[in-house]
């Protein structure tokens, strides 16, 4: 499932955090300030995922990976991006590592990102293509992967 990449990058973050602690600030009025600021960022991630997920209910699609697609979804914010869920996540996981002024998590994130993109995402354009071929094909050629 694609949020274990992203819920195992940011929990070896925390642990690498107990070991060599990094801030993004110090100083507690700085700390509040951040972490209001990381709460909104991560607010707005997951409200993006969730508009995603809201398109493949429209669709009467499953949104996970392991049940068949029923159709191709290109409305709402996948009208953008092709993967709204994931930049909602990434947006989301960022805002959370504000939020607790913790720097780790975000150095990892390069790394999360790799894992999600061999393991999962090459593997679901594949399927896509496959099940909807040129329509498929149309859809990538006009938006982008991420934003």
């Amino acid at each position: 499932m694609p949020p274990t990449f992203f819920v195992a990058g940011f929990l070896i973050g925390l642990w690498l955090e107990s070991v060599a602690r990094i801030r993004i600030v110090t100083g507690d009025a700085a700390s509040r300030m951040l972490a209001l600021v990381g709460t909104a960022v991560a607010l707005l991630g997951f409200f993006f995922s969730l508009s995603g997920i809201l398109a493949f209910g429209r669709a009467d699609t499953p949104m996970f990976p392991f049940k068949p697609a029923r159709a191709l979804v290109q409305t709402g914010p996948y009208r953008f991006t092709r993967n709204p869920m994931y930049v909602g996540a990434i947006i989301t996981y960022v805002g959370v590592a504000i939020a607790m002024n913790v720097v780790w998590p975000i150095i990892l994130l390069p790394l999360v990102l790799a894992g999600l993109y061999t393991f999962v995402i090459r593997v679901e354009e594949r399927y896509l293509h496959e099940l909807f071929g040129s329509e498929y094909d149309a859809y990538r050629a006009h938006v982008r992967r991420w934003i």
